[in-house]
């Protein structure tokens, strides 16, 4: 039998394994939301505690290793030492969510400031003296990002405010990185890191919601319309930023050489349900030319893989992701336009891992039932796994008012295919 981390090697080299590698919880977009891990930990008899939160913009929560064994997870994952909010993980408190559940959360986590509407709100770095950033409705299971975009002046925008939260790796952070490569080590576990600051024009990262006073375009809608209306500044940016992320992996590598196995670049998504955001003639004069100076580094002066996200239908930009170097794509969307499970790995199979894809969240997890959960999950696995380039994880997070049984199913399922 291949240890974990033998497996996920394996796989990412397009070679079948002993058996489907399995990640949850490695990246903040193939996790749980602590309502549903409470929920599985109750329900396999797990010791019963408040959960960590791991991201605190999406509440995903951390799954221990007791949970990671009863699911069979393969890797984990070094993230970013602070939140999407600017402060650190770490001081932990406990806190009473909206729907009830005790979790716990960073120190500088704001537990007891409420708007007029009685919504929570987040501030950067934790400070209250700041306009919040963050809402969490009283209702919701997450934070939505406050936008604070100041009055924009073509005449005197200026590149560097798009630039401000992007620069060297602090101190702390290579610290924070060397202890969880160190423990992590100890495993047997196969090793994503996600670091950030290589995300081009990631719309949850362009609000600011952790910078004091966001200057540039910081509005969602305005960004998209700027890579139509000012492709120069964005490139502009996306130029100096590059710059700095490569910078950045090469301190990165000076920490843990070829310990990790996968490095996460990118979270932007570039399609919609039925189309893209942009065309391939657009992508490849955009994003393309970035996206490949990063990957080439890694690939000329690493063993790592990289690893892409974009929800949606992305089809048609596929072959630009390749010609990018990506060798990885999440989450595999396969209830959006023409993201056919066949199709995808007769096609692209051999040049890129499928991580994802193991069954939908938007249809058949939250409104399917158990039995039609455990029939996707078996043709998934039948399609993906084969000749390896497949991690089995679901669409993107599972999310809070998921039902719990077909969450069950989809472990037990995967616990029968894996023979566990």
């Amino acid at each position: 039998m291949m240890t974990s981390k033998e497996r996920f090697q394996t796989v990412l080299n397009h070679r079948s394994a002993d058996r489907i590698c399995v990640d949850f919880g490695a990246t903040a977009v193939t996790g749980m939301h602590i309502r549903l891990i409470e929920a599985l930990r109750r329900h396999y008899g797990l010791d019963d505690h408040p959960i960590k939160i791991a991201d605190v913009f999406q509440m995903i929560g951390e799954i221990e290793p007791d949970l990671q064994e009863v699911i069979g997870v393969d890797i984990v994952g070094i993230k970013d030492r602070n939140t999407m909010f600017g402060f650190p993980l770490e001081d932990w408190k406990e806190f009473k969510t909206p729907w009830g559940q005790v979790c716990l959360v960073p120190g500088k986590f704001t537990t007891d400031v409420r708007d007029a509407n009685g919504d929570y709100l987040m501030f950067p770095e934790g400070d209250t003296s700041l306009p919040p950033s963050g809402r969490m409705p009283q209702d919701n299971f997450f934070y939505d990002a406050i936008i604070r975009q100041d009055p924009i002046d073509d005449s005197k925008l200026n590149v560097e405010d798009n630039l401000e939260e992007f620069g060297p790796i602090p101190e702390e952070s290579k610290a924070w990185i060397k202890r969880h490569l160190e423990a992590y080590k100890k495993t047997d576990k196969g090793i994503i890191m996600s670091i950030g600051g290589m995300q081009l024009g990631d719309v949850a990262a362009v609000p600011g919601v952790h910078m004091r006073h966001p200057k540039g375009i910081r509005d969602i809608a305005e960004w998209y319309m700027s890579t139509v209306m000012r492709p120069d500044y964005v490139k502009a940016i996306f130029e100096r930023q590059t710059d700095i992320a490569v910078e950045n992996l090469k301190t990165i590598y000076d920490i843990v050489g070829n310990d990790i196995d996968v490095m996460f670049i990118c979270g932007t998504d570039l399609g919609t349900q039925d189309s893209q955001f942009c065309s391939d003639a657009t992508f490849r004069d955009l994003y393309l030319p970035y996206y490949k100076k990063m990957n080439d580094w890694i690939h000329k002066n690493t063993t790592w893989k990289t690893f892409k996200h974009s929800c949606g239908a992305m089809v048609p930009l596929l072959p630009g992701l390749i010609d990018a170097g990506f060798d990885i794509i999440n989450p595999v969307q396969i209830n959006a336009k023409g993201m056919d499970s066949k199709f995808l790995k007769r096609e692209f199979g051999d040049k890129l891992v499928f991580w994802g894809g193991g069954v939908d969240t938007q249809i058949t997890m939250m409104h399917g039932t158990p039995a039609q959960v455990r029939d996707e999950v078996k043709r998934q696995c039948d399609i993906f796994g084969q000749d390896g380039g497949f991690v089995f994880n679901a669409v993107h997070n599972l999310q809070a008012n998921m039902p719990v049984e077909n969450a069950i199913a989809m472990i037990d399922t995967l616990r029968e295919i894996n023979h566990l």
